[in-house]
């Protein structure tokens, strides 16, 4: 396994008051190596009962209200999501030495913007999104494709593919965001911040975390 890790620091005096920016800067830097698929993270979810599950996805968006990705809403995560209505991501971004975990409260993306999104898709993805019964058992492949081909029989090869009900974005409003930055002799840097709902009002808290 690998020892050396970087010399360049997080301190507290260097980063942002507010994490999406902080959040802004490093995927600018992250943008800069040239990675692929630079916008994959992982989602994490728990169900009813508590068992966690994780799996990848792409973020599709970030603002001032936090961090978008879109998924089928009757998949296993879909499910999680609108049980709990929480969520975490992570983003490993090895060659920086760099991880962001983040935790949050999950809501539906507006319409409009899901809409939007997904008319921006290739076809063949939204002819996926309609036809395939995300997280469900299937007989075999041929089933799968005998769905995808009924589905584009649906639809003229000009007409528009609508997005289906079932399929949408969520939008994760962070909680706590944790920036992790790989030092020497396990000696790494971690800098929290943590939303303070004090009657004082909304701000963020930066508190360094022991590696």
């Amino acid at each position: 396994m690998r020892e050396q890790y970087s010399e360049v620091g997080l301190s507290e005096t260097d980063v942002a008051g507010d994490p999406i920016v902080q959040f802004g800067r490093w995927f600018e830097e992250w943008l800069a190596a040239e990675p692929y698929d630079v916008n994959a993270c992982i989602v994490a979810t728990t169900d009813a009962d508590g068992w966690p599950s994780a799996r990848a996805v792409l973020l599709k968006g970030l603002d001032e209200r936090g961090f978008v990705f879109h998924t089928n809403r009757r998949s296993a995560k879909g499910v999680d999501l609108e049980s709990s209505g929480r969520a975490s991501l992570c983003f490993l971004w090895q060659p920086l030495e760099r991880q962001v975990r983040v935790v949050g409260t999950v809501e539906h993306l507006p319409d409009d913007e899901s809409d939007a999104y997904f008319a921006s898709r290739p076809r063949g993805a939204q002819i996926a999104a309609s036809a395939s019964p995300q997280s469900q058992v299937i007989a075999d492949r041929a089933e799968l494709e005998r769905l995808t081909a009924e589905t584009e029989a649906r639809f003229g090869p000009h007409d528009t593919v609508a997005r289906p009900p079932w399929w949408g974005g969520y939008l994760v409003r962070p909680r706590a965001v944790e920036f992790w930055q790989g030092r020497r002799s396990r000696l790494h840097d971690r800098l929290r911040y943590r939303l303070d709902d004090s009657p004082s009002g909304t701000r963020w808290l930066i508190e360094r975390l022991a590696p």
